[in-house]
């Protein structure tokens, strides 16, 4: 067994829109990053890329890089068992195109150190939720249930395999994952955003004034915010620690994917019902009168509400184009987001994690610099 980790990044090539067709080359940019980063430690061996985008593969030529071009129906783990044993890897290092954008050189050099260090191992992101997690030996997979998306890698490694969970220290690289469009605002005004991505962003055309606005209170101590949605534990810990705003946080439906929930249409939310109750303009009315931005991740209220939008809808709804979202409902919802007296951003559950932890960082990075200037 080769004593360095083994990267094997995803990323997806299926696009069925125009503003899908905009994040995957968000996370293919990101996925350049993250392979230009472990080409340069030595605890990596070759990276192994999956692609189902046949445009992806060809930007890869030239980079020392094996690629697998996936044209069949798509399944995550029997893609990733099906690699593994077809070039017997013995400690991989699974990474999603889009979940290491802000993940350094240093945080990747730990995470192979910390697997490299014992056998029957693993080092996720997220136990729970994963987005990437090394693990050590690559066989393990033989002794799970492979699942059909990533998150569940993790946990099925240990309960299923037998493999021990080496914690991961917390951090804005380990907890910010690029999966929808506010996603891509939260990296275009964040300093440490890689060479790829920041090529990407800077042609995407991407206006992230509603990002500014929304930022500039987090630093302020006469400002209130909402926080609503899938905020977990080390978040708070972050908003009680780094704002100096006040803030008002509605946690809910932790794990709601990973414990099938939301698949068995079980989500419940307080919000949800109180938006239920008196609908999306006067919804967003009430939350402006707590705060003065509002960091919503909206995919809890769709799950509260059984809708199922496309993945087009949910993030041109991120993006507030209500005019090319098809669902009447969520149409009205967005306008009245877009509408509301105080900025409103739209998202999932990195909006309320890692990317408003990112978020928090970079603003304060802003405020010094700010003080500096005028103080020098």
């Amino acid at each position: 067994m080769s004593n360095k980790l083994t990267p094997i990044v995803f990323v997806g090539g299926h696009i069925d829109s125009e503003v899908e067709a905009l994040v995957n080359r968000g996370q293919q940019a990101a996925a350049l990053d993250t392979i230009a980063r472990v080409l340069a430690l030595e605890l990596f061996d070759r990276p192994i890329v999956s692609t189902g985008s046949a445009a992806f593969a060809r930007e890869l030529a030239g980079w020392p890089v094996t690629v697998v071009f996936d044209s069949g129906e798509f399944h995550f783990g029997r893609q990733l068992g099906e690699i593994v044993e077809r070039f017997d890897v013995g400690r991989p290092f699974y990474v999603g195109g889009g979940s290491a954008p802000l993940l350094s050189s240093d945080e990747l050099s730990s995470i192979a150190q910390l697997a490299l260090a014992d056998d029957s191992t693993l080092v996720a992101n997220n136990f729970y939720s994963c987005d990437f997690v090394a693990f050590s030996p690559g066989s393990a997979l033989a002794s799970i249930q492979l699942p059909a998306i990533d998150n569940d890698l993790a946990f099925l490694l240990h309960r299923q395999a037998g493999l021990r969970n080496v914690p991961l220290t917390r951090s804005i690289g380990t907890q910010f994952d690029l999966d929808t469009p506010v996603d891509l605002l939260v990296l275009d005004v964040n300093p440490d955003v890689g060479p790829y991505c920041r090529q990407f962003l800077d042609s995407a055309g991407l206006d992230p004034a509603r990002v500014k606005a929304a930022m500039r209170f987090l630093t302020d101590p006469s400002a209130e915010i909402v926080v609503a949605g899938r905020v977990g534990s080390h978040a708070l810990a972050h908003l009680e620690t780094d704002l100096a705003c006040r803030k008002r946080v509605f946690s809910e439906e932790r794990g709601m994917r990973a414990s099938g929930r939301e698949a068995r249409g079980e989500v419940r939310s307080l919000l949800g019902y109180h938006l239920a109750a008196v609908g999306p303009r006067a919804f967003f009315d009430h939350l402006a009168s707590l705060g003065q931005a509002i960091f919503l991740d909206s995919r809890v209220l769709f799950g509260h509400l059984g809708l199922e939008p496309t993945a087009a809808d949910r993030f041109n709804s991120d993006l507030f184009l209500d005019e090319r979202i098809r669902d009447p409902w969520l149409r009205s919802f967005t306008r009245a987001a877009r509408e509301a007296a105080v900025p409103v951003l739209l998202g999932g559950h990195s909006l309320v994690s890692g990317g408003l932890w990112a978020l928090i960082d970079t603003a304060w990075r802003e405020r010094d610099a700010e003080i500096g200037a005028i103080s020098g």
